[in-house]
């Protein structure tokens, strides 16, 4: 650690006499300024930099314009330093920890690994601060999207190519529930759904011909914000992952509405296919209201109903539930919940059909990914967030968790 801090000590030295900037020449001492007018170069001024080596100085000419009063830093743009302390080697370091683990916790990792002192307030900002930028541009992919503003890609055709989708609650802070309802009656909410979507591509199967996802080929978005605002995201995702190209195209979910309506608007070529052990799960709660305390009969009722939605006869798994008699009034309602999902998912359940097809049936994939992308981040206990914090991480751990976190900083650098 002795030798590291010394390494530091002279390589923040040697960086300092890099960055010491001299006086313009005459010819480049006024610039163009915003407002119409010149800005005229006034002097060199000093400004002190946490650099991956430790605080550097840097030193550059200031450019003011008498008629706006607006002063430029052109060496800061240069180094993508405006307006922050950090160098951009620092702020990719305070983003990488600020993405994995509590803020405190990063702090003490910047502290150990770099051996850089930085504080638990700074590891926030600047953590949420890329994660914003990554965001705005993620929004400006999304605007092509919807505009068919999207560049054409000359490469391979893909076999197949999934996307699922899933929401799940992200604990926030009192003031982001305001006027909002709450899962229970007369209960004000604590969360705000996120929501999550997935692409990735298979090509393989296993020696027992069930599907085989791509190694590495998953990537994500999400956000908290509405289903109509989430869909264009994601099939902006879709389409820069090579939806155009793909000869086969499914769309994977549980029964929620809102995934359907997404499919059916930003994806209507694509297979639709309901999660298996998601309707599994219907049939084991209607079990429980038609047979309470006798998990015996619970379990007896599930396998003869089971049988009937694995073979993808829906039709007849509906007739089913309509013969039933409601041991008691509340469970009328449920049956009747129950016979429409499985109604309105009926093209979606044709289980056979796609094993045939060998293709997923179940979205593993998603859940998987709600809990590694957004639950083991967001959702640590104590923890309370706000909207734009929430979501500003949640755009930094996509990017990171779907491998283009560097592409991102080169974009940056470009």
């Amino acid at each position: 650690m002795a030798v590291r801090t010394s390494l530091h000590q002279a390589g923040a030295a040697a960086m300092t006499e890099l960055l010491r900037h001299g006086p313009p020449p005459p010819e480049q001492r006024r610039l163009p300024c915003p407002c119409g007018h010149t800005a005229g170069y006034v002097e060199l001024r000093r400004k002190s930099i946490l650099s991956a080596v430790g605080r550097v100085q840097l030193q550059r000419p200031y450019y003011l314009c008498t008629h706006c009063h607006h002063g430029q830093y052109p060496a800061d743009a240069e180094l993508d330093v405006v307006g922050t302390e950090f160098s951009p080697g620092v702020r990719r370091m305070l983003a990488v920890v600020g993405h994995e683990a509590p803020f405190a916790h990063g702090r003490q990792q910047m502290e150990l690994l770099a051996g850089l002192s930085v504080t638990t307030k700074a590891v926030e900002r600047n953590a949420e601060a890329i994660g914003e930028d990554i965001a705005q541009r993620q929004d400006h992919a999304v605007e092509q999207a919807m505009q068919l503003d999207l560049p054409g890609v000359a490469e391979p055709r893909i076999p197949i190519l999934y996307v699922e989708m899933d929401g799940t609650g992200v604990p926030v802070v009192r003031a982001e529930t305001e006027g909002r309802i709450g899962k229970q009656d007369g209960e004000p909410p604590h969360t705000r759904e996120a929501k999550l979507g997935c692409v990735f591509t298979q090509t393989t199967v296993d020696a027992q011909n069930r599907p085989l996802r791509d190694e590495a080929s998953t990537t994500y978005v999400g956000r908290i914000e509405t289903a109509e605002a989430f869909g264009p995201r994601l099939y902006a995702e879709a389409w820069r992952r090579g939806w155009a190209r793909a000869a086969l195209k499914v769309v994977l979910g549980d029964g929620a509405e809102w995934i359907w309506n997404v499919a059916e608007l930003h994806f209507p070529d694509a297979i639709q296919i309901v999660d298996l052990y998601h309707a599994r799960q219907h049939l084991w709660k209607l079990a429980a209201k038609l047979f309470p305390n006798d998990s015996p009969g619970q379990g007896r009722w599930v396998m003869f109903a089971q049988n009937r939605l694995d073979q993808g006869r829906i039709e007849s798994l509906v007739a089913l539930l309509r013969s039933l008699v409601a041991p008691h009034p509340a469970c009328t309602d449920a049956i009747h919940t129950e016979v429409k999902y499985f109604q309105r998912n009926a093209e979606r359940m044709r289980y056979p059909l796609f094993r045939r097809q060998k293709l997923f049936v179940g979205s593993g994939v998603i859940e998987a990914g709600c809990k590694t992308v957004i639950g083991h981040r967001l959702k640590q206990s104590g923890m309370f967030w706000t909207v734009r914090g929430a979501n500003a991480i949640i755009a930094l751990r996509c990017c990171q968790l779907s491998g283009v976190f560097e592409d991102y900083w080169e974009a940056r650098a470009a």
